[in-house]
């Protein structure tokens, strides 16, 4: 039953790329944005919903490891994993303002999550500035994006040329995103329900799970939309889905359980994790602002960065 639910999930997973990935194209053709802020606010928001739901449901539901390993697992997935792997696929490019703009805020964004690991404890208080800090960058992101209305229908041009589809209607635009977050949603709680459950199986403690399995099955659909987007040749998907997931997880997703109720930082993940967070966005960031694009070579990089934490992490945990 748990190996029919990965199956199951990975199926949904890439139908939900797919679509989400049409409809955000035509949204930011609609309303004259570019890519790049688009996949941002709705592939970056609707692929970090997986993370949201599990995180909430694990604080609400007493297992605080999963809810914050899951953010902090998630965060070094979309870099490390996720970006990896699509840089193998296809050089990303991170050239533009926008691009060096972002990766700073994930910078600061995880500077904030090690700032909370010393207190302890991310109250209702500072969850609700989180939010508040989110969406005024969002806000901020936006109305530069509607003045620079010429640069979105250039980057709007690019990307019809590289993905030769009809266009379509805003309603039948918004109707893809919808059905593709429902899919990237399903497809999520279908894996980590599977994986989780081998896991307990095998008597893997929470926050590794939440670091690991949990994070890599809710971040799955950022995997999927960038795979997707790769093979495309469109690669301002791929680096906005990434660093805008990486926003939402830390100042939205833990922001709003906080809200719910208050998320303590403690253990292995407040001493190490929230640390290795911080590392691979500043990992990133001199990557971004002195290189055109990010390559093979960086990729391998990357994605072996990652078996190495992965590998390291169960083997502290099992000793």
């Amino acid at each position: 039953m748990d190996i029919i639910l990965l199956v199951v999930g990975l199926v949904l997973l890439f139908l939900g790329g797919e679509a989400i990935l049409r409809g955000s194209i035509a949204v930011a053709h609609r309303f004259h944005l570019s890519t790049l802020f688009v996949s941002m606010v709705i592939v970056g928001f609707g692929t970090s919903l997986p993370e949201l739901m599990v995180s909430l449901t694990a604080a609400m539901g007493g297992v605080p490891d999963i809810a914050l390993g899951n953010v902090a697992g998630s965060n070094i997935a979309n870099i490390l994993l996720i970006l990896g792997f699509a840089a193998i696929l296809a050089p990303v490019a991170c050239s533009g303002r926008e691009v060096k703009r972002d990766a700073l805020a994930v910078v600061l964004a995880s500077i904030v999550l090690v700032g909370l690991s010393f207190n302890g404890v991310v109250d209702r208080a500072a969850g609700a500035v989180m939010v508040a800090a989110l969406v005024t960058y969002l806000t901020f992101a936006f109305l530069v994006e509607r003045r620079n209305g010429k640069n979105g229908k250039e980057i709007i041009q690019r990307v019809e040329r590289d993905i030769s589809a009809p266009r379509i209607g805003l309603w039948t635009a918004i109707m893809f995103c919808l059905a593709g977050l429902a899919f990237l949603a399903g497809g999520a709680y279908a894996l980590v329900e599977g994986a989780t459950a081998i896991a307990r199986q095998l008597g893997v403690s929470d926050a590794i799970i939440g670091l690991t399995l949990v994070a890599i099955g809710t971040s799955l659909p950022e995997l999927a939309t960038v795979i997707v987007a790769a093979y495309r040749r469109h690669a301002d998907v791929v680096m906005g889905n990434v660093l805008g997931s990486n926003l939402f997880n830390v100042l939205g997703i833990l922001g709003t359980t906080a809200i719910v109720t208050p998320m303590p930082i403690a253990g292995r993940i407040a001493d190490i994790d929230v640390w290795i967070v911080l590392g691979v966005a500043l990992l990133l960031a001199p990557l971004v602002w002195r290189r055109p694009s990010i390559g093979r070579a960086e990729g391998f990089v990357f994605l072996s960065l990652y078996v190495l934490y992965t590998a390291w992490i169960y083997s502290v945990d099992i000793i």
